[in-house]
């Protein structure tokens, strides 16, 4: 959503028309995390089109698109976007190209802060004294599953993610509680 909201636009006709139709929801800047989504289908838009004219185009079929590679450097690094964010991988192999270290950074971890200020909100809304309210569990859920989608694919149905809520009161004690399995 952010791409969507800083570019000056994209330069395949479909999806140029989905950004336009995007930057009227908020007559500008785009805030909601619900629209998380929709960016989503505008950004796949936008790669269909380029795949589209990637297959038209002559060079494809050139017989000097195959390189063999071997090892070159004992460290890398390499950033790739998903729908669920940012991907960064970093590995070490040894001298016969052999992995020895990797690091992952997932787009969990970054979504982590706006996954957890959703999820306050909700409970400063839901929230009434001493106990949990059920509808909580599906406000939960979408504010999860708006900025990271895995949840979704995994659990395969919108409104079955497992959840688990306790409310703790400020001496500790279990106040309620409230599961989805």
């Amino acid at each position: 959503m952010a791409r969507l909201n800083i570019i000056d636009g994209f330069d395949t006709p479909l999806a140029e028309q989905e950004w336009v139709e995007f930057h009227e929801l908020e007559r500008g800047v785009v805030l909601s995390s619900f629209h998380y989504h929709y960016a989503r289908l505008i950004e796949i838009l936008h790669a269909v089109e380029k795949m589209e004219e990637l297959l038209n185009d002559p060079d494809i079929l050139s017989k000097n698109v195959r390189a063999i590679a071997g090892l070159n450097n004992l460290k890398g690094i390499g950033v790739a976007e998903a729908p669920r964010g940012i991907l960064i991988h970093h590995y070490k192999v040894n001298e016969d190209g052999l992995m020895k270290w990797a690091n992952l950074i997932i787009a969990t971890g970054h979504n982590n802060l706006a996954m957890s200020k959703g999820i306050l909100q909700v409970a400063k809304h839901f929230i009434n004294g001493k106990q949990l309210n059920e509808g909580m569990l599906n406000r939960i859920e979408a504010v999860i599953r708006a900025p990271d989608p895995c949840p979704s694919c995994s659990t395969h149905a919108v409104g079955h993610m497992p959840l688990h809520i306790q409310l703790i009161g400020p001496d500790g004690t279990l106040l309620d509680e409230l599961r989805r399995d």
